[in-house]
């Protein structure tokens, strides 16, 4: 899997659908680990900023 970058609004519907699942270990995606990392197009000023992106990249984690 290539590294993916989607919107806030797709991530949500990701979750929602089943597409992507948090378990114990960690977010599954189509049956791999992933880590999602915000993109913004400024550094965060503020802790609450980290988690308010428009964009996310989901990131395969190596076994």
């Amino acid at each position: 899997m290539e590294d993916l970058i989607v919107t806030k609004e797709e991530l949500i519907r990701m979750f929602e659908s089943g597409e992507l699942k948090d378990s114990n270990e960690g977010w599954l995606l189509n049956g791999r680990y992933i880590e999602i990392a915000a993109i913004h197009e400024t550094d965060p000023k503020y802790l609450h900023d980290v988690t308010n992106s428009q964009y996310y990249k989901l990131i395969q984690k190596e076994k």
